[in-house]
């Protein structure tokens, strides 16, 4: 890799990391039980690893996460700590099509149902099916969005049923509004993903910075 190709990846990472901790402030809807919110960053950085890079796309999404957890860390409880991963799984699934996009979610179904609240509520792990199936449409962008914002969603259950437990009723009350929210979400990492691309190309084009792995399939 040239040093002008590494300059541009370093300029490429922090113009899309300052971007993340612009969303970061722009809230979504509010995690059950935590005083985390879902943002627009939920919108962006799963497209990281696409924009940036596999790695590069982790460590930006890491470092968005980290910058925002000082500047609000009075809002960072134990809810806060297990958001920080979710995300990471949503940037490795959607940069690239691979065996662990299926793997993940069938770790995850396997050990929200070891747990015995979550082996009552078993219907809402069914909901991490829809990763493992979308995977083999991964050029479909909206299709590899929902498969991205579902992979999140099954870490972070997973960790939350272990961490929180809740109740049967809660969990089962809940995928009506999973439903809602995932699309929302798959669409919102669409819509950014195609528009953003779009500009990148533009750039790009004008030769001022490169993003390395840039595919509209």
């Amino acid at each position: 890799m040239s040093l002008l190709m590494k300059k541009n990846q370093v300029i490429s990472i922090f113009l899309f990391t300052l971007l993340g901790l612009i969303a970061l402030q722009i809230p979504f809807t509010r995690l059950l039980g935590s005083s985390v919110k879902f943002t627009a960053f939920d919108f962006i950085a799963p497209t990281a690893g696409a924009f940036v890079g596999t790695f590069p796309g982790v460590i930006s999404v890491l470092i968005m996460q980290f910058v925002n957890y000082l500047l609000h860390g009075s809002q960072f409880d134990i809810g806060g700590i297990i958001r920080l991963f979710p995300t990471l799984f949503a940037v490795l699934y959607f940069a690239k099509r691979r065996p662990t996009n299926i793997l993940i979610p069938v770790l995850a179904i396997i050990a929200f149902n070891l747990n015995p609240i979550g082996r009552s509520a078993w219907q809402y792990s069914m909901f991490w099916l829809i990763p493992i199936a979308a995977n083999f449409f991964h050029k479909n962008l909206f299709l590899k969005s929902l498969g991205a914002t579902f992979t999140a969603h099954a870490v972070g259950g997973a960790l939350w049923v272990w961490t929180f437990g809740l109740t049967k009723e809660i969990w089962l009350g809940l995928i009506p509004v999973v439903i809602v929210e995932r699309l929302a979400m798959a669409s919102g990492i669409t819509l950014f993903y195609f528009v953003f691309s779009k500009a990148i190309k533009f750039v790009t084009n004008k030769k001022y910075f490169h993003f390395p792995n840039i595919s509209t399939s």
